[in-house]
């Protein structure tokens, strides 16, 4: 029986390696196609680096100015951990350790298995996101003397249209659909420097799009032309949520024939929110908004849409991952 994998991968303040259980279930009763199993794999970084974080937070609690500090919570709960979590992660030592935390649980347990008849769902939350997009596409991974080379060679040898240490890109699962939840990748892409006529900027060594746009190309082929479906799930007070459709048409399908990507609010504003949309409140609870994506109905039914879709694909340029 052919599987359809779903991938997901968590941002910022997840501490709960359980995180996608309750989605997934949903998923699983929902999807009714006995012809297809559905399996979860859930990656969880969340741990890796908690006794810097917990150092961290020690340390701005003993200072005599923090009990006066306003929005102290927020400060804890979202500043910090997103901040943190993002700058860490893009640190060679703390990234490496993420990269081999994913490595093991996607690679080693799960899709090295994975057949020609197989699909590949992602799944991705917040700075999850980046981390996966930054994995699967970033040259700053390069570099065989790089920290973290080793596994991020292994994870792209395992997904279809990604360049890993032999330089083919026809091994590995084709992936079927992404599902970007709450995501900061527009932000992130201020990092991708492009250079000038009258300037000697290189381009960003986290710039993913060049891969990305490959990745697209080599689909196409086992999609038999079909578009990629793309949901951008974005909760109007989610202050890390932010479109994609206009930046990723631009940046990777500037012809619009590889992506069907579609912004989706998941929730509808009221006249109430609407009164106070553009003051502080909504911001000191985006945390709530940040993590609603896992509860959503809509979320939920887009992903069981996007399983069921027939995706045909040529085995002629496709090979399982060789392990």
């Amino acid at each position: 029986m052919a599987t359809d994998y779903v991938l997901f991968i968590h941002g910022v303040n997840t501490r709960n390696p359980n995180y996608a259980d309750e989605i997934f279930k949903r998923l699983d009763r929902s999807v009714g196609d006995r012809q297809r199993n559905l399996k979860k794999i859930a990656l969880f970084w969340g741990d890796v680096n908690k006794a810097a974080e917990n150092n961290l937070m020690g340390q701005l609690r003993r200072s005599s100015c923090w009990d006066d500090m306003w929005f102290r919570e927020f400060r804890e709960e979202q500043i910090i951990q997103f901040a943190g979590d993002a700058a860490l992660y893009i640190s060679r030592h703390v990234g490496a350790k993420v990269v081999s935390r994913l490595k093991e649980q996607a690679i080693a347990n799960q899709l090295h298995k994975a057949t020609s008849a197989d699909r590949l769902h992602l799944v991705t939350h917040s700075w999850g996101t980046v981390i996966l997009f930054d994995i699967l596409f970033a040259s700053r991974w390069d570099n065989p003397e790089a920290p973290g080379h080793k596994d991020v060679m292994a994870i792209r040898d395992g997904i279809f249209g990604v360049e890993g240490k032999n330089g083919d890109r026809t091994q590995g699962i084709p992936i079927a659909s992404i599902h970007t939840l709450g995501s900061p990748v527009a932000i992130f892409n201020l990092t991708n420097v492009k250079p000038g006529k009258d300037t000697t900027d290189s381009p960003s060594s986290h710039d993913i799009t060049p891969n990305l746009q490959t990745l697209l190309e080599c689909l196409q082929l086992v999609r038999k032309g079909k578009k990629l479906p793309w949901r951008n799930y974005l909760h109007p007070g989610d202050p890390i949520a932010y479109p994609l459709k206009e930046l990723m048409t631009d940046l990777v399908d500037g012809d619009t024939k590889y992506l069907d990507i579609r912004d989706i609010l998941t929730q509808n504003t009221g006249w109430l929110e609407s009164l106070t949309a553009q003051t502080l409140l909504p911001l000191l609870s985006g945390g709530d908004a940040h993590g609603s994506y896992w509860r959503n109905d809509k979320v939920v039914q887009e992903i069981i849409n996007a399983v069921k879709q027939e995706s045909p694909t040529s085995d002629a340029v496709f090979r399982p991952m060789q392990v």
